[in-house]
């Protein structure tokens, strides 16, 4: 990545700036740096977002797994974080709908560039650096959600326990354009193991209907021994028909563009739902006619949608805050008032023994609008 260093005398303007970051890759946080969420999380059995932003596990009863972001990255390529999963529980005889898999999804609108729907529709070349105790075929997914077509291609793990950079290459979709909105438009899928279902077809030629039999076609089962774990970082997709040097962003920026989807009023640090005062909300006033005390926050950056928000107790306790008042204490519920992409509006309806002229109410909260 180029750098432009400017003068004392130089403004920093948005032109000055967008010369210096290309972004060319269009994954959100690729290098695995940001976890809002938590650096770990054990016992995974099904799907959900459970450390690294922006990246989705799929787990249809295949094995349980712990989740970590992990400081293992390949040597001298300025990479600090990976993501690994490690198998906890094995199942070495996957039922036919048993799928495993690591998902990352872009905005229709963040896509327009790569001219899909038309002639000039442009290549992708996705690269990334795997390592595995478990050598063999792997496989993944392009998924054009907005045509519902994909292409399924695989990769080698050569030499166990040995970070490799994998590249894979595919034309761009000519027949079908991609959605020019803020919904989920395509996705990069990156199979762990699967069940029959989804590896008795062939893997694509080109664009093709998605047929769930050409998902993962040869693909090992990382599932089948605990003493299995795998590891990845340096997740570039772009419009090239071969891959660059991997683009870093500066932290804040790669925070910043997580929190569209997912933001916390905890310390980075601290995982939601931690007992801690440290970054709780604290709201002076009085209740209404009604009993209401209305709060709002704005959020850090605009959300990609008007976000489902999660409230908890300065002790951990989900779905309230503290209420306090001379002489009396205790919770309310929190219902949301009004919210849209910016701001988290609540109010909290106190029984007649809550009702104050001069109190305040406290708590935590998690906003979630992620694809």
């Amino acid at each position: 990545m180029a750098i432009t260093r400017l003068g004392p005398n130089q403004d920093i303007t948005a032109a000055k700036i967008a010369g210096t970051i290309n972004f060319k890759n269009i994954v959100i946080n690729g290098d695995m740096s940001i976890a809002q969420r938590g650096t770990s999380t054990s016992g995974i059995t099904g799907n959900g977002y459970h450390t690294i932003d922006r990246f989705q596990t799929i787990n249809t009863s295949l094995g349980t797994w712990t989740q970590s972001q992990s400081t293992d990255v390949p040597s001298g390529q300025g990479f600090a974080k990976s993501l690994k999963m490690d198998c906890t529980t094995a199942d070495a005889s996957p039922a036919s709908s048993d799928l495993l898999q690591l998902r990352t999804a872009f905005e229709g609108q963040n896509l327009q560039q790569l001219k899909f729907g038309t002639s000039s529709a442009e290549s992708l070349t996705l690269s990334f650096w795997v390592k595995s105790n478990k050598t063999g075929t792997y496989t993944m997914v392009f998924f054009h959600r907005d045509a519902t077509k994909q292409f399924s291609k695989s990769y080698t793990i050569n030499s166990a326990n040995t970070w490799e950079k994998k590249t894979i290459t595919v034309v761009g979709n000519t027949a079908n354009s991609i959605d020019n909105d803020n919904a989920k438009s395509f996705d990069i899928w990156f199979n762990l193991g699967a069940g029959s279902n989804f590896t008795s077809g062939s893997l694509s030629s080109n664009w093709e209907t998605e047929t769930e039999a050409n998902y993962a076609v040869g693909q090992v089962n990382l599932a089948d021994d605990t003493a299995n774990e795998w590891y990845i970082t340096g997740i570039q997709l772009e419009a090239a028909t071969s891959a660059s040097d991997f683009e870093f962003l500066p932290y804040d920026v790669n925070l910043m563009r997580c929190q569209r989807y997912y933001e916390k009023s905890y310390s980075y640090a601290t995982a939601p739902g931690t007992n801690t005062y440290v970054g709780a909300t604290r709201f002076n006033g009085s209740t209404d006619a009604s009993s209401n005390m209305v709060v709002c926050i704005e959020y850090a950056t605009q959300k990609r949608t008007s976000p489902t928000q999660t409230y908890y107790t300065p002790s951990g306790t989900s779905g309230s805050w503290n209420i306090v008042r001379s002489g009396s204490s205790g919770t309310a519920t929190a219902n949301n008032w009004n919210n849209n992409e910016t701001k988290l509006n609540a109010y909290f309806t106190f029984g007649a023994s809550h009702n104050f002229a001069n109190g305040y109410v406290e708590g935590q909260w998690t906003a979630d609008a992620e694809l």
